[in-house]
């Protein structure tokens, strides 16, 4: 039988930047069990962890405990957030299968996210892609803030095409464009979408949105729209970034999978089983989540009639 692609690559973030800015530990058997149920799930890649500072990022410092440890499916890439050569060595140590190194397209961001300058990220950036390449590891690079900065507002399209283009002549093998605080709007992520697909082809562009003033899956279609095709969602819309005030979750996996069911398009993820992960993540992280779908349910799980009702035919 023919195996038909989908339409759009949805790509699972929940275990690194879901659970990086939670407060409560939560355990590296428990990590885990998440992404095995992930994996499970049919994601073709899932962001693990990240090999950054443990006082940076307490909630994550065991990313090499869970990668020795979790269940690796055919087909999927495992990848692991990296800021410089220190954090690129541990996780290809940790036989991370991919690679992303994030810098802001602000700089001030940059220095509160990663405490360096454009040129010193993307100098890291330099001694990383060699020896990933060496390893058989892909490499992705990440512009943050690439939407707008809490602390700089609305970034200019140049400065974030020009970052595109540095991360290309480093030979890097996708690219992805983050809206790190929900900043971005529909029209202006049509636009810059459109910009950099003349650069990156839809096949290694990936688009990055979070949710913090409503409009991350408005911002979804309109990429979509504009010809990207791979986006990052994490399971019950966790996440946010620990060093931008005011930061929430990223779009919601599972009511991402269902705006694509509703409009016609693949995904080949199934939306009952992500919603039945979604409902066990209060149990994990200590708190509801602001996913919509699992709470409503599927737009066609229809109600009994009411008894009243029922009894008046």
């Amino acid at each position: 039988m023919k195996i038909v692609p989908p339409d759009i690559l949805i790509q699972e973030v929940a275990p690194r930047d879901g659970l990086q800015i939670e407060p409560k530990w939560v355990t590296t058997d428990a990590k885990i069990r998440l992404i095995n149920s992930l994996s499970a799930a049919g994601f073709g890649r899932i962001e693990v962890s990240s090999f950054v500072s443990p006082a940076a990022v307490p909630s994550l410092r065991d990313a090499a405990e869970v990668f020795a440890a979790i269940e690796r499916r055919p087909g999927t890439i495992y990848t692991a957030l990296v800021p410089n050569r220190m954090g690129a060595e541990r996780a290809l140590a940790a036989r991370a299968d991919e690679l992303n190194f994030v810098m802001s397209a602000s700089e001030t961001h940059n220095l509160a996210n990663m405490n360096m300058t454009h040129e010193r990220s993307l100098a890291s950036l330099a001694e990383i892609v060699k020896p990933a390449h060496a390893c058989g590891a892909l490499v992705n690079a990440t512009v943050a803030t690439a939407f707008g900065c809490p602390f700089e507002g609305a970034q200019p399209f140049d400065k974030v095409l020009d970052i595109v283009k540095r991360y290309l002549d480093l030979r890097v093998g996708g690219i992805t464009l983050a809206d790190t605080t929900g900043m971005a709007n529909p029209g202006q992520v049509a636009q810059l979408v459109a910009e950099a697909l003349l650069l990156v082809s839809s096949e290694k562009l990936t688009l990055h949105f979070h949710n913090t003033r409503g409009l991350g899956l408005v911002n979804a279609h309109a990429a979509y729209d504009t010809g990207a095709r791979r986006f990052d969602a994490a399971l019950g819309g966790l996440g946010g970034c620990p060093f931008a005030p005011g930061a929430s979750g990223n779009i919601c996996t599972e009511d991402l999978v269902n705006l694509c069911h509703e409009i016609g398009l693949r995904t080949g993820l199934d939306l009952q089983r992500l919603i039945c992960l979604s409902n066990r993540l209060p149990g994990l992280v200590g708190h509801d989540v602001s996913g919509q779908v699992a709470k409503a349910g599927r737009p066609r799980d229809l109600h009994p009639v009411p008894e009243r009702l029922r009894r008046s035919v």
